[in-house]
C-alpha cells in the first residue's frame, strides 16, 4: 500500500512503536484502540478511517479493511478494530476533505444569514455528479439516486430544493462514494502482535524434574514428575517451567554448590548443554525419552497446566556442535575454544556461540530448527535463559519466524540486565520479561516501578512477570525475613502483575543461603535436593488462596488496569484492579514489614468504582472469606506477618423488587 499525501496533515498516530519498526503488544480477542491528530487547513468537514488487516501464519497478506474514526474534539480522533485471533496485524491511518458536508454545512450558513445560493446549488450539483460517477462500478442504484439529486440542485432555487441539498441520507450517501484522490495516508504501517490469554496472564512454577523423587539421591525421570502434578495442580498454578532437559556435558562439569570439581554421582547443571548422547533436540536419558516428555506434556495439560521449556543457546565443551561445526564457536588467538564469562564469574562449563562471526548462515537457521522441533513435541512456551547476552538482532530475526509460523508461541525473558536493554528486549518481539520487582521492597520503590511497566507507553510491549525467587536469585530480603516475608512477596506479585511465578521450595519458604550471597546454599542447580513437601511452616495454603483469586476475578487477569491508593502508612501498599466493564473491581492492602503487625487507613477511590459517598458496599475479603459492608471514602486495615495481605472483591447493591442483592 503506497503512501499519498494530501493537505490533511495526520501526526501523532498511537499507538506507535519505535517509529513503526516494532509491533505492539495486545491479546486476542480484544479491540485494538487507535488515535491519531487529524487536522486541515481551513473549515473543511474530514473523514477518518483505520485501515487494518491481519498477516496469516502463512505470511499472506488479508484484504485491507477500514472502521471509520470518530472526532473526540481538538482535532484528536479514535477508532478501534478487531483482534479476533491470535497472529500479526497491520493498521494505518488514511483521512480526506468531505467535500460535499463541507459544502452543505457552509450552504446552511448562507441560507441562515439570507444569502443567494443559486451558484451554490451548482456547486452542489457538480459534486453530486462526481460522487455519481465513483459510485456507478460497484452500485447503479446509489448512483441514480446521486444523479436525480444533481438534477434537481440545477433547478431554479426554491425552499424544496434546500431540503432536499441538506438532506442528511444525501449526505451519507455521497460520503461514501467521496473523492479519495484528496486523501492522506499516514507515512507508516504499523504493526500489533495478538498474543494468546496466556501471554497475559499466567501463574509459573519452576520445578527440576530430576529432583522429583524428593531422597535428594535418585535421580527422577518425566514419569516421577508426573506424580508432582497434582501437588502442582492443587497450588493454582497453571505454567509448568522446566529448566534445560538436554543431556548434561562431562568436561569441567561442576560439582554441588557451584564447585569447580564434580564427583563422579555429581548431575551437573544442566545449562551445560550437550554430551554424547545428543545436543539441544535431545532429552538427557537420565531424564527418559523424547515420548515420555511428550507423555508428561499431556499429563500436565490434563491437569491444569502448559509446560514452558528453557531455551538455552549455549553448550557445554561436549556438545555435538562442537565437533560438527567448529565455525560456529568464538576462539582464543591460541585456537582453543572459549568459555563463557561474566566477570568475576566464569562459567568453565559452557562455551558460547560467535553469534556474528562467520558461520551465522548457518548458525542461526539450526537454531530456529531448534525451536521448531520443541514446537513439535507441544511446547508453546520457552523461557529464555540470559538473551541480552546474546545479539538483539538474532532474537528479532528468530521470534519472528517462529511466530509467522505458530504465532501462539510465547518466549519469557530472562534478562535481568540493565533497563534500556530489558525494554529492547521486549520490544524486538519478547511476549514477557522478568523484572526488577525482585529487588524492590519499599512502598515508593514499588509504585514508581509498576507504574512505569503497567501502563503506556511501555505497556505497550512490555510484560512484566514477577518472579520473587528463581534458582540463581534467593534474595536478602527472603533470606532474613521468614514465612512473612514470604507471604507478602508472593502476594505482591501475584496480584500487582498478571503473570507471577516462583521456584519451587518458595512456598517451603527455603532461605538457606551461601553466605553474603543471594544464592541458594545446596542449590538445585548443581545437584539432586530432597523436597519435603510437609515441613512445618509451608505456605501452601497461602499461595492456593491467592491464585484461587486471580482465577475467579478478572480483574486480576489483566496487566495494564494496575492503579495505587493513597495508605497513611508507609509499611503499607494500597492499590487495586479493575476490569473496563466494571464487572470485576478488586481493592488490594499489603503490609511491607514481614515481622511486625501494620495498620494503616485506606483512601477507597469511590468514584473509580461507582460508588457515592454514601453508598453502602459489600466487600468480600479473598483471603479469609470474609464479608464486611463499607460506607464513606475510609477504612481501616490492620495487618500482620500471618496475614499480610488482604484482598477485597467490591460489590456495589442494586435494588430488586424482593430485596437488595449485589453485583460486582
Amino acid at each position: 500500500m503506497s503512501s499519498r499525501i494530501g493537505s490533511v496533515v495526520i501526526e501523532s498516530v498511537r499507538p506507535e512503536l519505535g517509529a513503526g519498526r516494532f509491533a505492539v503488544k495486545r491479546i486476542a480477542g480484544e479491540s485494538c484502540t487507535v488515535e491519531a491528530d487529524l487536522f486541515k487547513e481551513g473549515h473543511d468537514v474530514l473523514v477518518a478511517v483505520v485501515r487494518w488487516r491481519q498477516i496469516s501464519p502463512a505470511g499472506q497478506e488479508t484484504e485491507w479493511a477500514e472502521v471509520p474514526m470518530k472526532s473526540l474534539g481538538n482535532d484528536l480522533w479514535k477508532a478501534e478494530f478487531p483482534l479476533a485471533r491470535n497472529g500479526r496485524y497491520q493498521y494505518t491511518v488514511e483521512a480526506w476533505p468531505e467535500l460535499f458536508a463541507t459544502w452543505a454545512s457552509e450552504l446552511k450558513r448562507k441560507v441562515d444569514a439570507g444569502r443567494d445560493v443559486r451558484s451554490e446549488l451548482l456547486e452542489g450539483a457538480a459534486l453530486l455528479e462526481g460522487a455519481a460517477e465513483r459510485a456507478r462500478p460497484s452500485s447503479a442504484g446509489h448512483a441514480q439516486t446521486l444523479s436525480d439529486a444533481a438534477k434537481k440542485l440545477k433547478q431554479p432555487a426554491s425552499p424544496e430544493l434546500i431540503v432536499v441539498a441538506l438532506s442528511p441520507d444525501l449526505a451519507v450517501l455521497a460520503g461514501r462514494y467521496a473523492d479519495r484522490s484528496l486523501a492522506t495516508q499516514y507515512a507508516r504501517v504499523l504493526e500489533v502482535f495478538a498474543d494468546r490469554e496466556r501471554a497475559t496472564h499466567s501463574a509459573w512454577y519452576e520445578f527440576f524434574p530430576r529432583s522429583a523423587v524428593r531422597d535428594g539421591k535418585t535421580h527422577g525421570t518425566f514419569k516421577d514428575a508426573e506424580a508432582w502434578l497434582p501437588y502442582i495442580q492443587s497450588l493454582g498454578f497453571d505454567t509448568l517451567y522446566l529448566p534445560p532437559i538436554h543431556p548434561i556435558g562431562r568436561t569441567a562439569r561442576k560439582g554441588k554448590n557451584n564447585s569447580l570439581r564434580a564427583e563422579p554421582d555429581d548431575v551437573g547443571s544442566p545449562w551445560a548443554i550437550g554430551a554424547a548422547e545428543g545436543g539441544h533436540k535431545a532429552v538427557n536419558p537420565a531424564l527418559g525419552t523424547l515420548e515420555d516428555f511428550r507423555h508428561f506434556c499431556k499429563a500436565a495439560e490434563q491437569h491444569g497446566a502448559e509446560v514452558a521449556l528453557d531455551l538455552a543457546f549455549q553448550c557445554s565443551p561436549d556438545h555435538p556442535y562442537v565437533k560438527e561445526h567448529p565455525e560456529w564457536f568464538l576462539r582464543r588467538p591460541d585456537g582453543t575454544i572459549k568459555t563463557a564469562e561474566n566477570p568475576p564469574k566464569r562459567y568453565e562449563d559452557i562455551v558460547n556461540f560467535d553469534w556474528m562471526g562467520p558461520g551465522r548462515e548457518t548458525l542461526w537457521p539450526e537454531l530456529e530448527s531448534v525451536v521448531l522441533h520443541w514446537v513439535q513435541q507441544g511446547v508453546r512456551i520457552f523461557r529464555v535463559d540470559n538473551p541480552h547476552t546474546k545479539p538483539l538482532q538474532f532474537w528479532e530475526w528468530l521470534i519472528r519466524r517462529v511466530q509467522d509460523k505458530h504465532p501462539e508461541v510465547l518466549f519469557l525473558s530472562e534478562a535481568f540486565t540493565r533497563p534500556k536493554v530489558m525494554k529492547a528486549l521486549a520490544k524486538i518481539g519478547f511476549t514477557q520479561s522478568y523484572t526488577y520487582f525482585t529487588w524492590r521492597n519499599f512502598k515508593q520503590e514499588l509504585q514508581e516501578y509498576l507504574e512505569e511497566i503497567t501502563h503506556p507507553p511501555v505497556s505497550d510491549y512490555f510484560r512484566g512477570n514477577l518472579w520473587p525467587n528463581t534458582p540463581d536469585i534467593l534474595p536478602e530480603m527472603l533470606q532474613r525475613s521468614g514465612p512473612g516475608g514470604f507471604r507478602l512477596r508472593v502476594a505482591l506479585a501475584a496480584t500487582l502483575s498478571s503473570s507471577y511465578g516462583i521456584y519451587s521450595g518458595y512456598e517451603l519458604c527455603e532461605a538457606r543461603a551461601l553466605p553474603g550471597k543471594e544464592e541458594y546454599l545446596d542449590s538445585e542447580k548443581y545437584q539432586l535436593v530432597a523436597w519435603d513437601l510437609e515441613r512445618p511452616g509451608h505456605i501452601r495454603d497461602w499461595i492456593r488462596k491467592l491464585n484461587t483469586a486471580r482465577k475467579q476475578h478478572r480483574a486480576l487477569q489483566l496487566y495494564d488496569n494496575l492503579r495505587f491508593y493513597r495508605s497513611d502508612n508507609e509499611h503499607v501498599v494500597f492499590y487495586g484492579k479493575r476490569s473496563p466493564d466494571g464487572a470485576s473491581q478488586v481493592l488490594v492492602a499489603v503490609s511491607l514489614d514481614p515481622h511486625s503487625p501494620q495498620e494503616a487507613l485506606l483512601h477507597v477511590p469511590l468514584k473509580e468504582l461507582g460508588i457515592q459517598p454514601d453508598e453502602t458496599y459489600q466487600v468480600h475479603e479473598l483471603m479469609t472469606d470474609e464479608r464486611r459492608l463499607w460506607q464513606g471514602p475510609t477504612t481501616q486495615v490492620r495487618l500482620t506477618p500471618d496475614q499480610p495481605a488482604a484482598l477485597w472483591a467490591v460489590y456495589r447493591f442494586r435494588r430488586s423488587e424482593q430485596a437488595f442483592d449485589y453485583y460486582e
